[in-house]
């Protein structure tokens, strides 16, 4: 061998050494994809399992089932992580033969996830992959109208009530995002009347003083097939005084109690022959001034259309109201029953006098304020005609 020869060698043994020192260096380091473990056995330590995630890394509009997944070729998998951004971990299941994982819950939509996934091969090497998403926009989405506002007072009658801008066909995932909770603490339960709205209330009226806090946590949850919910707040009104009243359609009386003790007994005028007062307990749930009254709107026909009726305070949703009347003599009050369903009180034009029956009562009344309707040949209200559903027996409230 020449000089020149030996030099040759010499040169390529070192190169060679070089690269088996980088090579063993890079496979004893972190793994990547497939990874790798700690064995100084150069690239028989890199794990053979190779993990794919589904989705990859950085996708967007991933929907809430079937877009997420993990698989595993020549290994089991031993850990996923699926989590949002508030550090929720979403539940899921392994295959028997640890192949595949997937998760068991449904995904919320506008929400940045990320997944983490382990796998070890024949040998005991682990591999790793992660990746991070953003679920997609839902395209229908629902909110619940509720009463009362938060920041009222209202009387120991008011419901709480939400009338849904669509249809709810998984009620008791709604129900469970929907709480209503009262300080000093009652049980309060809810109950759906149709497909649309959901009341809650306590089995008794609610005790004056009362706050009452109503929770939505509706963002993200399904109400029906595609359909999301969007709000998430709270809001929390305060009971006030307690007033109870009764009007007596047999002795057209109504009887006004304040806490428990006698205000005034006032005149009234109640459902005349084939248009009888409904009976049972009604809620008001609103109080105008004035407002006008068409018969066309309650299937009446064209039996009346009066433009300012003064003092009214609404009973039921098909037009039951306690109001001032001005066309009839004052004594018709007291003495006969002219009206055509509502609960009639003396009052003058305008809505502005607080010294007529109406005025008076219309003064000292508040949404929420109970009227018991009683001596009336009507028929009961039903509980979802207004805020009545205090005409429901609690069993059957309770039962959904």
């Amino acid at each position: 061998m020449t000089v020149s020869q030996r030099t040759v060698f010499r040169r390529l043994a070192a190169c060679a050494a070089l690269l088996g020192s980088l090579l063993t260096s890079c496979a004893s380091g972190p793994g990547g994809s497939g990874g790798a473990g700690s064995s100084s056995d150069g690239l028989s330590s890199v794990s053979a399992a190779v993990l794919t995630v589904t989705p990859g890394n950085g996708t967007d509009q991933v929907p809430a089932r079937g877009g997420v997944g993990v698989t595993v070729r020549s290994g089991r998998i031993t850990e996923v992580q699926l989590r949002d951004d508030q550090g929720d971990t979403v539940p899921g299941t392994v295959a028997a033969d640890g192949s595949s994982w997937t998760p068991t819950a449904k995904l919320l939509p506008e929400t940045h996830y990320s997944l983490d996934a382990v796998a070890v091969d024949g040998r005991g090497l682990q591999a790793a992959r992660h990746a991070e998403f953003t679920t997609f926009v839902p395209t229908h989405t629902f909110i619940g109208f509720y009463t009362p506002d938060g920041g009222t007072t209202v009387g120991v009658g008011m419901e709480v009530s939400l009338r849904f801008s669509r249809d709810i066909t998984d009620r008791a995932a709604v129900g469970r995002a929907v709480s209503v909770t009262a300080d000093p603490a009652v049980p309060v339960a809810g109950h759906w009347f149709g497909a649309r709205r959901l009341d809650f209330r306590p089995e008794h009226f609610w005790r004056p003083g009362t706050r009452v806090t109503l929770s939505l946590r509706l963002k993200g949850v399904e109400g029906a097939p595609g359909v999301y919910g969007t709000q998430q707040k709270q809001v929390a009104f305060t009971v006030g005084r307690s007033q109870i009243s009764t009007a007596d359609a047999s002795t057209d009386t109504l009887t006004v109690r304040r806490d428990g003790r006698l205000l005034r007994t006032l005149p009234i005028s109640a459902g005349g022959p084939g248009h009888a007062t409904y009976g049972g307990i009604m809620v008001i749930t609103e109080m105008f001034q004035v407002t006008r009254m068409d018969s066309q709107t309650v299937g009446l026909g064209s039996e009346y259309d009066i433009p300012a009726v003064p003092h009214a305070m609404r009973l039921t949703d098909s037009g039951t109201f306690v109001h001032g009347v001005y066309w009839r003599p004052a004594s018709v009050f007291g003495s006969a029953n002219t009206s055509h369903g509502c609960v009639g009180l003396h009052d003058v034009k305008g809505g502005d006098s607080d010294s007529t029956p109406a005025g008076w009562f219309f003064a000292h009344s508040m949404p929420g304020d109970v009227v018991e309707v009683v001596g009336t040949e009507g028929d009961q209200v039903a509980p979802d005609n207004g805020l009545n559903g205090w005409n429901m027996p609690w069993a059957e409230w309770t039962a959904g």
